[in-house]
């Protein structure tokens, strides 16, 4: 397997950055008129809670700076993703950094200000400047934080650390997309083959099993040799959380965390609790795949091949982009049409090449959602586009539905669109087959969907949860300290049946959304809230299918828990989850009868 330099790639399968920008030198120049805009930030201190021309006029500037800089940094940051080793690209993104932590500071009176208000004083300013009332939430949510917010003369230090408190998650990118090189894998011929973060994803599926051995040691044992320094750096990430939630008067990291996205904290531990009380279904289903596999030993490394040997047929992109369309027709002509505008006007940027940021995103532009892939004509890259298609979707809602100020949806709802879709291709791919073998295939497909997403990143959400309490007790977190955590934590998740190689020890390195302060645990909410939406609008139609769109246009509109239960999920319950994973019982009994 060799990766293509970027100009190898068909200009058909790039996105279209000129959208925003047609030359680095058009960004050159907004980002002139974004250093304009501190001096005009700073203007407005002192008079915000004294006027409600001078509120208004503050307020609609954020949004035309929230505007500018959605530009600027999708054009730094996707030129600089389509090849991370880029100097130019990655100075321009730092420069924009020092534009907004200067933004930032200058403006770090709003929120004291807004708090310093009397109640009679904002009633008075709506009815004086009717306008104002857009912004009514947006001013709510700030003075409902009253207990975590400083002094002005303190927040404005606070703002002034935004660039070094991003230092970790850019160092470990750096690092580990553009620096981190591996040895190839060898087959059991004797054959190398490349081993990228791309090619991992391929390779640890091989039905060679002397393949996906090596695949797996080599790319642990590289991020191995580097333990202490990743260890160094997330230890970092975690020092400037509990710095951040401490001065801010939160109880822990998780509290700071979720009070940001109005999520309560019973949801994070609810559903660490939903799957501990039901793991004996991930149990069953590691003894069912040692069975099936044929193993006397089941190993980590063994975890992800299909077990139904060919039927891991190759998927071109126009198939993929084909199927997922007719699984998503349940939508409407509305999403498909939109869904379709992804192929014909540059939002997708599709192969891998040398330098390409690794995995899969969505960036909601304004202009329009940009998606980046590494497709590798797998099933799993299937999925990946139905996935990131999830996320551009409900961008696209959001952003032309909802005024600038709320168009922006919050990181608790963003895996719900996503896994909705995956969800729905998969009932329509079980729905469209006749043949046993391919049904079986598929189901152990969705099968792992439910042990990669709800069960590995909850195991996620519960490393991330000790890793920080341990910091913010004062302890030290170390190299050894991770993995030992990390190595116990998949005792309890996989069981017996499996060894547990002392390699997957070091597979909390390799995670970057250990940077994104507990967003993991979302994957396996969204999960769980998808199922049970895509139930929904299979069984209901239209009425169901009106509700969920209204989900997608409601962007920040509404707290999070409150938009999902006008969609028809009550994420306050466990039962979600409880409901999700008894699903997965009964496809595992199913695949279990299939094979025999």
């Amino acid at each position: 397997m060799s990766i293509k330099e970027r100009f190898e790639i068909p200009q058909q399968y790039k996105w279209t950055i000129e959208d925003i920008y047609a030359s680095d030198d058009a960004w050159e120049q907004d980002l002139l008129k974004a250093k304009e805009y501190a001096s005009k930030v700073a203007k407005f201190n002192g008079k915000i809670s004294k006027s409600s021309t001078e509120l208004l006029d503050y307020l609609t500037i954020g949004d035309e700076i929230s505007i500018l800089f959605d530009n600027l940094v999708n054009y730094a940051q996707r030129r600089l993703d389509e090849d991370t080793r880029s100097s130019k690209y990655q100075g321009m993104v730092a420069r924009l950094m020092s534009v907004a932590v200067e933004l930032n500071s200058n403006g770090s009176f709003e929120t004291p200000e807004l708090l310093s208000m009397s109640n009679d004083t904002l009633e008075h300013f709506y009815l004086q400047t009717p306008k104002l009332e857009l912004y009514r939430l947006y001013i709510d949510r700030v003075r409902e934080k009253k207990e975590h917010i400083l002094s002005e003369s303190e927040e404005k230090i606070i703002s002034m650390t935004g660039k070094m408190a991003s230092s970790p998650d850019t160092i470990f990118s750096m690092f580990n997309d553009a620096d981190l090189k591996f040895p190839d894998a060898i087959d059991k011929d004797g054959n190398h083959h490349t081993l990228t973060h791309g090619t991992y994803s391929t390779l640890r599926k091989s039905s060679d099993r002397v393949l996906r051995k090596s695949a797996f040691e080599n790319i642990f044992t590289t991020y191995g040799n580097f333990k202490n320094t990743i260890a160094s750096v997330l230890s970092a990430q975690i020092e400037q959380l509990t710095f951040y939630s401490k001065v801010r008067n939160y109880n822990s990291n998780l509290e700071a965390s979720l009070d940001g996205n109005h999520v309560p904290i019973e949801v994070y531990k609810n559903l660490i609790d939903a799957v501990h009380d039901n793991m004996h279904y991930m149990y069953k289903y590691v003894k069912l795949r040692k069975k099936i596999l044929g193993l006397k030993e089941l190993h980590m490394y063994d975890m992800y091949v299909p077990l139904v040997k060919d039927s891991d047929a190759s998927i071109d992109f126009d198939t993929a982009k084909r199927e997922v369309e007719q699984a998503l027709s349940v939508m409407g002509d509305e999403y498909i049409g939109i869904y379709n505008s992804a192929f014909t006007q540059g939002w997708i940027d599709v192969y891998e090449n040398v330098g390409k940021c690794s995995g899969a995103y969505s960036a909601g532009a304004k202009v329009h959602p940009y998606v980046l892939l590494n497709y590798n004509d797998t099933l799993d890259s299937e999925f990946t586009l139905a996935h990131e298609m999830g996320h551009a979707i409900h961008s696209y809602y959001s952003n032309r539905y909802q005024p600038t100020v709320y168009s922006d949806y919050v990181i608790f709802v963003a895996e719900v669109a996503s896994t909705c879709n995956e969800s729905l291709l998969m009932q329509y791919l079980l729905k469209n087959t006749n043949d046993k073998l391919r049904r079986a295939y598929l189901i152990n497909y969705f099968l792992e969907q439910f042990r990669t997403t709800i069960y590995r990143q909850t195991m996620f959400a519960e490393f991330e949860l000790k890793i920080n309490e341990i910091v913010e007790s004062g302890q030290s977190l170390t190299a050894d300290t991770l993995m030992d955590i990390y190595a116990d934590l998949n005792k309890l998740y996989f069981g017996d049946d499996v060894i547990i190689d002392d390699h997957i020890a070091m597979e909390w390195s390799l995670v970057p959304h250990f940077y994104y302060n507990f967003y993991v645990y979302q994957y396996a909410t969204g999960f769980s809230a998808a199922i049970s939406l895509s139930k929904r609008i299979l069984n209901e139609g239209k009425s169901a299918v009106d509700d969920y769109i209204n989900f997608l246009k409601g962007g920040c509109s509404k707290n999070p828990v409150e938009l999902l239960k006008g969609a028809g999920v009550d994420m306050s319950s466990s039962s979600v989850i409880s409901s999700a994973l008894e699903l997965f019982g009964e496809l595992i009994d199913e695949l279990d009868t299939l094979i025999n």
